[in-house]
């Protein structure tokens, strides 16, 4: 586990592949969803080393408010975690990087790159959108959770995060997943809500002018198919795929597909 202090709060993450190469290494930089934390990645990365045939650096984070990371009083607003991100980059002393992020991950990957485009040499945006759900969806989740914590709504949440298949034959599973969501800061969840409420990232969509593969399970519930691909629509050149058999976090569910994409990806793209 890696700690470090990060405007002003407690970031944890993990930094892998930089220590023993030599020369410049591709670094692929992981943001994550809301409520749950790094390890929401851990399978895909297992499987993207082994389909990239050269020495990789894999940064991953917990971003405020969630996994390890402290969690200052909500409400956020998306520059806190744009910023964070930047100034995670700036510890770690890395340049440029490829930011793959699941939903709001992608958001913060979309503002990240808006502000800092020399920064990001790619983009895989999985499950998100540049803008997701009305202000009204947010509101009444917000205060459904103040009354009732993560718990009252642990349920359609799961509906959204997964397909039938895992829901319906695969229950340790899901109760796995549960426990990481209904595990998470209140005020993390809470904070993180009103920043994704409050975003449109529209215009920043729109200004990306780097290598972008957006990907999205067909089950998502909260991000579906029709709602990314319209993001992608407003990101020139960018690159649309559908994994079957996945809800809202293919990288869970569909590890290996997921991996093949992206391989091809950025080696089409000479990213790695």
């Amino acid at each position: 586990m890696k700690f470090a202090k990060i405007n002003g709060i407690v970031i944890h993450y993990d930094d892998h592949g930089s220590e023993n190469a030599t020369g410049a290494v591709p670094t692929l930089v992981f943001s994550n969803s809301l409520g749950t934390d790094f390890r929401v990645w851990e399978r895909l990365v297992v499987r993207l080393r082994d389909l990239i045939e050269r020495p990789l650096r894999i940064v991953r984070y917990d971003k405020r408010g969630h996994g390890l990371s402290e969690a200052p009083a909500d409400p956020y607003v998306m520059n806190d975690h744009v910023g964070d991100l930047a100034a995670l980059l700036d510890h770690l002393e890395i340049e440029q990087a490829v930011i793959c992020g699941l939903s709001v991950g992608g958001i913060i990957a979309q503002g990240l790159t808006a502000r800092h485009p020399r920064r990001v040499s790619g983009l895989v945006l999985s499950d998100t959108a540049h803008k997701i759900g009305p202000p009204e969806m947010w509101n009444d989740r917000i205060a459904k959770i103040r009354a009732g914590g993560i718990e009252a709504l642990a349920e359609p949440i799961l509906e959204r995060w997964f397909s039938n298949e895992l829901r319906h034959n695969q229950p340790d599973e899901l109760a796995g997943w549960r426990s990481m969501l209904v595990r998470t800061p209140v005020a993390g969840y809470l904070g993180t809500s009103a920043a994704i409420r409050d975003s449109d990232m529209t215009e920043a969509a729109q200004s990306i002018a780097v290598p972008t593969l957006c990907v999205v399970g067909d089950e998502d519930g909260s991000t579906p198919p029709d709602l990314v691909r319209e993001l992608a629509g407003l990101i020139q050149g960018a690159r649309f795929e559908v994994i079957e058999g996945a809800g809202h976090l293919p990288c869970v569910e569909k590890p290996d597909v997921l991996a093949e994409l992206m391989s091809g990806f950025l080696k089409e793209n000479n990213l790695v």
